[in-house]
């Protein structure tokens, strides 16, 4: 039975928008069709600008878009933002079992959907009306900050219904993964052969017309990548490439069938990219609130206000409005070697802030996500497997878990937030943080090739996968 706070959501399950479940089996390729479909019309919308606002808007939130997959300006201003925030609220206050649900019975899943699109609307309407208070499209008319509003609104529950669409059957994995990953390989194309500021168009032309010496071109300098990132883009792909397939794995036996011996794999990346998902949402939110309060406040200047100080110190310059004190100015990092060189002391706080919050979110994820020792014990026991040598109980099992996850869960949170700071450092195409979503994203869509490949090719597989 659903708690009662998700019965609340049962009379919205009428009126919410939403994609039917197809009711016979998708092929393959009609799945690639619609996840095709799905990915081309995203990518049309980062390119339609927003009617009613002046063709040149200052960015203000910089690389913190590529995580939210949104591009200033336009249809995709918004992103997958308030989706992700939305569902990553609502798990973790299901985790924690401050709101009561079964996500095992169809009944709460499907309420739970519900409360999740209502909250990811709610959000979209805070963040649209936050984003035109804040002034970032200027002085507008009422009638035309109306209509800005609708635009994102209803760009934003189009968002969603596709990334509904992918998930219930039609396409492939998940809208939001894909949406980040084409963000991603967007943001690091852009950067590398974009005419006027990429590094092998626009800055090496910059470079030749004397606009640069050769030292600002391998290190960076203002808007232009480096050579350095180009280097340290591709050589952090390949580590977490490699850290990806890291793993020890644990002899397991199956009780049902004497002699049949497997391995249950414990992945140093035990809890994936989530840690560092956690920790730039929530530096970002700290980047944006800050930030509209500021420029609701006055836009004071840098040192007069002890609050924003402590909060975030501001300053407007002719490139945009960037952080010069307070909590959101160490939240956020020099974009290149030049820049922590000469900022030393914070890039040393952000990364020991990001590494510590990876470290935590870790932990928290650990329990709320169903990760946790007691919880893969007794799905294993309840699997018919066992550990070689021991008696058929959940106990040794999870006594030998309680050896690896917790210490694998800790060091991969760390890894994870040592590697996210250090490629930003280095500026990295398309932020650490990007480099790592976008590969595990892409792991996880070549395994699920290989699945419904294997399962379109031989329908008896179907049934061993649980399909």
């Amino acid at each position: 039975m659903a708690g009662r706070f998700l019965s609340l959501f049962r009379p919205l399950a009428r009126v919410l928008p939403e994609i039917k479940v197809p009711e016979r089996k998708v092929g393959f390729n009609e799945k690639i069709f619609w996840t095709a479909l799905v990915l081309i019309v995203y990518l049309v919308m980062t390119e339609i600008p927003l009617y009613g606002i002046e063709t040149a808007v200052q960015e203000q939130f910089g690389a913190l878009r590529v995580i939210f997959a949104s591009n200033r300006g336009t249809l995709m201003e918004l992103g997958i933002g308030p989706i992700v925030t939305a569902g990553l609220i609502l798990q973790l206050l299901v985790g924690s079992s401050i709101i009561q649900a079964d996500m095992s019975d169809p009944q709460d899943r499907g309420l739970f959907t519900v409360a999740s699109k209502f909250f990811s609307i709610l959000l979209t309407g805070i963040q649209a009306s936050a984003y035109i208070i804040s002034g970032m499209y200027g002085s507008l008319p009422g009638p035309i900050t109306l209509i800005i509003f609708t635009q994102l609104l209803a760009a934003g529950i189009m968002v969603m219904l596709m990334d509904e669409l992918v998930q219930k059957g039609w396409g492939l994995g998940s809208g939001i993964s894909l949406f980040i990953m084409a963000g991603v390989a967007q943001t690091i194309l852009w950067q590398t052969f974009n005419p006027g500021t990429g590094l092998f168009v626009g800055s090496l032309d910059l470079l030749f017309r004397g606009g640069q010496t050769v030292t600002e071109w391998v290190l960076g300098v203002g808007a232009y990548p480096s050579l350095v990132g180009f280097i340290a883009t591709i050589g952090t792909f390949l580590v977490i490439i490699y850290l990806e397939g890291v793993r020890v794995e644990l002899p397991m036996t199956y009780a049902g069938y004497k002699g049949f011996r497997s391995r249950y794999p414990i992945k140093l990346l035990y809890v994936s990219n989530l840690p560092v998902i956690f920790a730039s949402a929530l530096f970002a939110n700290v980047y944006f609130f800050t930030q509209l309060l500021w420029s609701q406040m006055g836009a004071p200047a840098p040192g007069t206000n002890i609050l924003f100080q402590i909060l975030g110190d501001y300053n407007r310059t002719e490139s945009g409005v960037t952080p010069v004190g307070g909590l959101a100015y160490f939240v956020t990092p020099p974009n290149n070697v030049l820049g922590v060189a000469a900022e030393p002391v914070r890039a040393a706080v952000y990364l020991a802030i990001l590494v510590a919050f990876c470290a935590v979110f870790s932990l928290i994820w650990l329990e709320v996500g169903g990760l946790g020792p007691d919880k893969v014990a007794k799905q294993l026991m309840d699997s018919g497997m066992q550990i070689p040598g021991y008696r058929r109980s959940g106990r040794p099992i999870e006594a030998i878990l309680k050896r690896y996850i917790p210490v694998v869960t800790i060091l991969g949170g760390i890894i994870v937030g040592l590697i996210a700071g250090f490629a930003d450092f280095l500026g990295v195409f398309g932020t650490g943080t990007g480099i790592l979503l976008s590969v595990g994203i892409i792991y996880q869509y070549y395994e699920l090739l290989m699945r419904e490949r294997a399962a379109e090719m031989f329908p008896a597989f179907r049934r061993i996968l649980g399909e």
